[in-house]
């Protein structure tokens, strides 16, 4: 199948018809549009609250009238439309994502952070935004520009195919990857994985800390709200005392957020009623092993860490030290081709927007992470393919650097990115944050912990450290390796 939009961009689902229609048969995707299960919910409970944010509760009957105002105001925009959304987390947001469900168009989130907005817009050739803020200009394909308090005319829902486009997700990194996602891969695969993370909590109360615009944020409305009928509790910016004041008020039952946030929470939650909680839910990036026991220690819950990418492949865990956990053929199934971890299953995108997509025959997804499964069944990733720094000829992987740094006892964020070199090409850099009460570490005895503690070999040894107090993070919340590495070459680039 290719789906072509309204301004002329192909949309060419890499996934044979039959597989597809093989997941919903076997009862993996709902088979029906995001709204069209929405409206479900709204029926079902129209009083229970479906968004909390800093402006109180709105229940699913008053969320579903602000969700069909705005769809009025999206007059001449329907299916064959992608609309961007340009909204910080809150009920403004969940709208907006609705609105455009709600007239069957393509729904197009990103963050406020993202530095070049105009070129998102332009590689979807998107034919609205939905922003709260200023709009960039020039953007010959964009035939309108909304506030998200527009209203207009109630105007009767537009169902759409549910194996056609739903959502594109917008990666993190310099030039964003952008992934298109039917109905059925987020309802369905990602609903299955959600499902998983909930267990048996029988009303998902989730406080969203990552984007929504982000893949680890993309459940919020489509998931948690139109295919469980749950409460998604917001936050506008992270906090990490406001973040443990929500959980204390609002008492949700599931946290999501990436390990900075997890970790902060966990440093200053001794006072505080958690209770409420059910699992603390770690994504959007390696969750080092300090972070896992402080939140352990502290929440007294599981931790789930969840390991996935905006590309078509999740897995999770609640023991992480031993794996990053097994396939669930209701989300994808999982194989390690020639060291690659590839992935193909209900949660499997279309394809890339703009760009070629790495696939195998049959529409497998080449992740880019090199893996590989224990005795048990166990998926392991052992690190990116295409990040290696090599010094002199010899490849260093900084994700195995990074694993083994991440036990020292004073740090509580690490990364290791290159920079360049006259000589050898490229040397190591550790960025450490160090742990609240502790000093920050040196470059000698952080490399006597690698080399006496963790056994990495000499020439995997990091030759510069860079200490921050907080991490540089991305619009999707995750660590921003590319201001790392700007920040190391520009610290140590003339070192010797």
């Amino acid at each position: 199948m290719t789906w072509c939009s309204t301004n002329g961009i192909e949309l060419r689902d890499l996934v044979p018809a039959e597989t597809r229609r093989s997941w919903v048969a076997a009862g993996h995707c709902p088979d029906r549009d995001l709204y069209a299960l929405f409206l479900d919910r709204v029926a079902r409970h129209p009083r229970r609250t479906a968004v909390v944010d800093e402006r109180g509760a709105l229940d699913y009957a008053s969320l579903d009238a602000e969700v069909r105002g705005l769809a009025g105001a999206l007059h001449g925009f329907g299916p064959g439309d992608v609309i961007g959304v340009r909204v910080p987390n809150g009920r403004d947001a969940v709208v907006a994502e609705l609105a455009v469900a709600a007239i069957g168009a393509v729904v197009l989130p990103f963050g406020g952070g993202l530095t070049d907005a105009a070129s998102v817009l332009r590689r979807t050739r998107a034919s609205a935004l939905i922003t709260d803020a200023p709009a960039p200009r020039g953007l010959r394909h964009l035939r309108d520009v909304l506030p998200v308090t527009a209203r207009g005319p109630d105007r009767t829902p537009s169902p759409v195919d549910p194996e056609a486009p739903a959502r594109i997700l917008v990666s993190s990194g310099a030039e964003p990857d952008l992934v298109a996602y039917t109905h059925n891969a987020i309802a369905g695969g990602r609903g299955n994985h959600l499902r998983a993370v909930h267990g048996d909590t029988e009303v998902w109360r989730d406080l969203v800390l990552v984007p929504l615009s982000s893949a680890s944020g993309s459940f919020g409305a489509a998931v948690t709200l139109c295919r469980f009928g749950g409460t998604v509790l917001l936050m506008r910016r992270f906090d990490a005392a406001a973040a443990l004041r929500v959980i204390a008020t609002q008492r949700p039952t599931h946290v999501f957020g990436v390990p900075a946030m997890l970790f902060r929470m966990a440093a200053s939650a001794s006072t505080v009623d958690t209770s409420s909680l059910r699992a603390v839910v770690s994504g959007g990036g390696v969750l080092p092993l300090p972070v896992l026991r402080a939140c352990r220690e502290v929440f007294g819950v599981d931790v789930i860490d969840v390991y996935g990418s905006s590309d078509g492949v999740v897995c999770h865990t609640t023991t992480p030290e031993h794996g990053v956990g097994r396939p669930d053929p209701a989300v994808a199934d999982v194989r390690v081709v020639d060291g690659e971890v590839c992935a193909l299953g209900p949660v499997t995108p279309l394809c890339h927007v703009d760009a070629p997509s790495p696939r195998l025959p049959g529409g497998w997804v080449r992740t880019g992470d090199r893996g590989r499964f224990d005795e048990t069944g166990a998926l392991h990733v052992v690190r990116r393919l295409d990040r290696v720094v090599v010094r002199d000829g010899y490849p260093i992987s900084p994700a195995e650097v990074e694993r083994a740094l991440g036990a020292h006892p004073g740090v509580s964020e690490v990364a290791c990115v290159p920079v360049p070199d006259r000589e050898l090409g490229e040397r190591l850099c550790a960025c450490v944050s160090p742990k609240p009460g502790h000093p920050a570490p040196d470059l000698r005895q952080l490399t006597s912990f690698l080399a006496d503690r963790q056994g990495v070999t000499r020439r995997e040894l990091p030759e510069f450290l860079l200490v921050l107090a907080e991490f540089p993070v991305a619009h999707t919340g995750k660590v921003c390796l590319r201001t790392l590495t700007r920040l190391a070459a520009e610290r140590h680039g003339g070192a010797r």
